[in-house]
């Protein structure tokens, strides 16, 4: 006869990296600091750099070297300048990681009851690969994902789908049997492109912006919400013998 058995609301589950799985942003400050000092430029408060996380690390750069030049970021993008900056930066920021960063509450109980359950995992972040790698492989997260999604892994990064779809493609699974885990509007953005289910958490960064005025699908509180409504409606299957 037959019986209930509780099937998986998602089959799919992307996460977003800063301000999602882990607060990062204090490092990057750091990182940033030692790279303007380097260089004889003033320092960035932690405030700036919440406020500038998410577009990747030029862009982060970017940032940082208009403010310490109290000049806009379009005026310094093109500036030789940067380049030198950058280069500095990709010296710093991996002796940074794993120093001040931490993982948020629950997330490495989720991840593994998430991969314990069948989900496939995938992260989509726009920190460049070399980055990526060492924040994960810092606190110990890099064996838990299916597929990890740089901002450099494809021509276009977020809000571009194409990260997600590529995921979707990889893992057969339709867009509404995928979920989309992040911190900000470009996850919100990302997500409502590729038409799979967003969440947002509310502590990350959102350049300063409450997430609930990028209207997610769910706001959770914190990841011990994936837990709670990892089951979905029941589905009948057989019983061997009855």
């Amino acid at each position: 006869m037959p019986a209930s058995a509780p099937a998986r609301s998602f089959d799919l589950i992307l996460f977003d990296l800063d301000g999602t799985l882990i607060e990062t942003a204090p490092e990057l400050c750091d990182a940033l600091n030692d790279t303007l000092f380097e260089a004889g430029l003033p320092q960035v408060e932690l405030e700036q750099v919440r406020r500038w996380i998410g577009h990747g690390t030029r862009d982060l750069v970017t940032r940082a070297l208009a403010s310490a030049r109290h000049s806009s970021a379009e005026s310094v993008r093109t500036s030789p300048e940067l380049n030198e900056l950058l280069a500095r930066f990709d010296h710093h920021y991996p002796l940074r990681c794993g120093t001040t960063s931490h993982l948020y509450p629950h997330v490495r109980g989720v991840l593994l009851a998430l991969r314990a359950q069948g989900v496939k995992l995938a992260l989509l972040t726009n920190k460049d690969e070399r980055f990526t790698r060492v924040v994960l492989d810092a606190h110990h997260l890099t064996p838990l994902f299916d597929r990890v999604v740089s901002g450099d892994s494809f021509p276009r990064k977020k809000p571009d789908p194409m990260g997600v779809l590529a995921c979707l493609v990889q893992f057969q699974v339709r867009p509404e049997r995928a979920l989309f885990v992040g911190d900000s509007a470009i996850d919100v953005a990302t997500a409502r492109a590729a038409g799979v289910t967003v969440w947002a958490l509310p502590y990350g960064y959102n350049q300063g912006l409450p997430i609930a005025d990028a209207a997610p699908d769910r706001l959770i509180a914190d990841f011990s919400a994936l837990l709670q409504d990892l089951q979905s409606q029941p589905v009948l299957t057989t019983v061997p013998g009855e």
